[in-house]
């Protein structure tokens, strides 16, 4: 005789196997961008400047690639023991913590490079940055430790889910989204200073890419606030992840484009007042 199963174990094996649909979708998505933009890549990997820009591309880049192969496993592999659930959680969410980072700090420089290396913008914003750091990433690993994950007992539904939230699970995207909105009202303020004062095409571009970022930032976090509040079991994370690879594949996507553009501007001895790829000579005044 085959046991019966609740109606919330069944909701729960089924939060599984979209967590694990959603992550599959989300490897191909990231494989298929670097595909696409494979050449760019090596060229911009061969040829640039070794600068803190770069570094921050590389890691951003294939971040994303450890937390996919981490949370594949962990939804795959029919582990029992809810502590080493914990501990592969732990180590994915480290994975989404230095790619959010990263990501973030591709557009804390490019706004530091807009107002000219101010050290009083440069203060605000770094200690904005931190702080809300600081603050997520303390909820969000208090409240892991203290939320066990569970299995399913269902055969054949592998995988592990943390089967309540907490408060520790939206307000990071809360503080994200405040991070955001000051950072695109820098560059905003930045751009209409400097709009009549110079037609630099880096900087429309700069700035356009700043506002689909923040946009998009700002809606994931959102939908993540909600998943949050409203969902449970696999449901209410299974977006976390998703916001980080997104933005992380908009700030490289991004970079690379700027960089290429740049480059072409200097190779046809185009004047760049604002270097945005590198970062390196934006001590120029623009005003």
């Amino acid at each position: 005789m085959e046991p019966e199963y609740s109606a919330d174990t069944f909701a729960a094996a089924s939060s599984l196997r979209t967590s694990t649909y959603i992550y599959t979708s989300m490897a191909t998505f990231w494989i298929y961008s670097y595909s696409c933009s494979l050449h760019e890549e090596w060229i911009f990997l061969l040829q640039s400047r070794w600068t803190k820009m770069k570094g921050l591309y590389i890691v951003a880049r294939y971040a994303p690639l450890l937390l996919f192969t981490g949370r594949l496993y962990m939804n795959s592999a029919p582990e029992e023991n809810p502590n080493k659930c914990q501990i592969l959680d732990n180590v994915c969410s480290c994975f989404s913590l230095i790619s959010i980072i990263c990501s973030e700090s591709f557009f804390v420089l490019r706004t530091y490079a807009l107002w000219n290396k101010n050290r009083f913008v440069l203060a605000a914003m770094l200690a904005a940055f931190f702080g809300a750091g600081a603050v997520s990433a303390g909820l969000f690993f208090a409240f892991l430790d203290t939320t066990p994950f569970e299995t399913s007992p269902i055969p054949g539904i592998t995988g592990c889910y943390q089967p309540s939230g907490s408060i520790g699970f939206f307000v990071p995207f809360i503080l994200l989204s405040v991070l955001q909105l000051g950072l695109i009202s820098l560059t905003l303020i930045r751009a209409l200073q400097t709009w009549r004062a110079s037609n630099n095409h880096l900087s429309s571009v700069l700035l356009k890419h700043n506002i689909v970022y923040y946009a998009c930032g700002f809606l994931c976090s959102m939908m993540n606030i909600l998943a949050s509040v409203l969902l449970h079991n696999a449901y209410k994370a299974m977006f976390q992840d998703f916001q980080f690879v997104i933005l992380a594949i908009l700030a490289t996507h991004m970079h690379l484009q700027l960089w290429h553009k740049d480059r072409h501007q200097h190779s046809s001895n185009t004047v760049t007042l604002i270097p945005m790829s590198e970062m390196s000579s934006v001590g120029r005044s623009t005003a």
